[in-house]
């Protein structure tokens, strides 16, 4: 906020505008972007808490065996990861982590790798994660079809980074504390499979559902405004903790006291990325009303480089500079959004290349690569050959997934 309000008055905005621009800025993101945020946080909280996501790792633990646990870790923090924000994901999963590695004499790295993984794709390419909801927001994108699509370059990107990467990890010695192992809920007081995959997927179903729905009817047909009501993210969200709060919760039998205080911690815990969201917003409103866009479009359009490529390698360049993922990308959004309409970009395509380039190479100035570090007891010169590096692939497999993909729906 305090850049956006600088960059307006020495933009050449009038004083009196330029708070203003500031709160138009803000209001425009956080109306498509606050219900699905704040609703986001409280399904996810909810499936951690009433131990749904403890029930899915087992399932595809004992589905997969010791054999091949490292393609469990890694489904599970794919499916886990939709509903979960990262740090929550992490700080629920890692302890997992430790105690299947402790039981099966492997190395805690090894283990960790694909699911960490899974983690990092869903945050950086998969609504409603703040930064992928936000660029479909700032970009015009359609959620559905940028989930369908961020879900087609997501699984060979978790493979690759994943369980391929994570080969070379299987003797790295890594002792975290003790502390950290899970303490697991008793198996009686878990929710069925059936319901925690159904629950935490719900948002997914729904979205996929009712956009390909959507596409199929016209303007006017019988049920397209139905449709098209259904098909809308924040509506999506809203019915997916609607029923979450049913299943994960009144069914196994929390009261609403307590499913209250679970919501108001969610929403506690998101706070922050609200505040960096709505500021991204007041920061491209600034840029709008003092012209700055229109000069750094003009700048950028001669440049000889696809702009899915243009738009990976700014925000591929601020990650690395800032450290944030989810400042970096909507840093890009502010930057380069005349150019892609001027040039008519997909929209769908520019959310997943700047969310590809939001996750490269992380390091000491990114809180992920500091839990790393600490939680896997590593040191540095580790935790930059597994973590960072692990980043850095899912950002450039990520990357030409998007060309891949470009060049098929073209």
């Amino acid at each position: 906020m305090i850049t956006s309000i600088f960059a307006g008055l020495v933009l050449g905005i009038p004083a009196e505008q330029v708070v203003g621009s500031v709160e138009t800025g803000m209001g425009k993101l956080m109306g498509d972007l606050l219900i699905i945020i704040t609703t986001g946080a409280m399904l996810g909280k909810l499936v951690a808490e009433s131990g749904a996501a403890q029930r899915i790792a087992d399932f595809l633990m004992r589905l997969f065996g010791a054999k091949y646990i490292h393609w469990a870790m890694m489904l599970t923090g794919l499916v886990v990861g939709i509903p979960l924000f990262y740090n929550v994901g992490f700080i629920l999963l890692v302890p997992l982590v430790f105690t299947v590695a402790h039981q099966y004499k492997l190395s805690a790295v090894y283990v960790g790798i694909p699911l960490l993984a899974a983690l990092s794709v869903t945050h950086g390419f998969l609504p409603p994660h703040p930064s992928p909801a936000a660029l479909v927001a700032q970009f015009d994108a359609d959620m559905g079809i940028t989930l369908m699509y961020g879900l087609i370059i997501a699984i060979p990107t978790i493979l690759v980074a994943g369980p391929w990467f994570a080969r070379f990890f299987k003797n790295t010695d890594a002792q975290p504390l003790k502390s950290f192992r899970a303490n697991p809920k008793p198996v009686e007081e878990l929710p069925g499979v059936a319901n925690s995959f159904f629950t935490a997927l719900l948002p997914v179903f729904l979205l996929v559902g009712m956009t390909i729905w959507n596409h199929s009817l016209v303007e006017g047909d019988e049920g397209y405004g139905l449709s098209a009501f259904f098909s809308n993210p924040s509506v999506v969200m809203l019915l997916s903790l609607l029923v979450a709060i049913v299943t994960l919760g009144l069914r196994q039998n929390q009261n609403m006291k307590q499913l209250t205080e679970w919501f108001v911690d969610a929403v506690k815990d998101v706070s922050m990325i609200i505040l960096i969201v709505a500021g991204a917003g007041a920061l491209k409103q600034v840029l709008i009303d003092s012209g700055v866009s229109e000069v750094i479009a003009s700048a950028l359009d001669g440049w000889d480089v696809h702009p899915l490529i243009l738009a990976w390698s700014i925000t591929a360049l601020i990650r690395v500079c800032v450290g944030s993922a989810t400042v970096a990308g909507l840093t890009t959004a502010g930057i380069i959004a005349p150019v892609m309409h001027a040039q008519g970009v997909d929209p769908n395509l520019l959310v997943l290349a700047i969310g590809a380039g939001s996750l490269m190479f992380s390091h000491f100035n990114d809180s992920g690569f500091w839990m790393y570090k600490e939680f896997f007891n590593l040191s540095i010169k580790d935790t930059i050959k597994s973590w960072s590096l692990m980043e850095t692939i899912v950002a450039v497999v990520g990357l030409g997934g998007v060309m891949v993909l470009e060049f098929f729906v073209s």
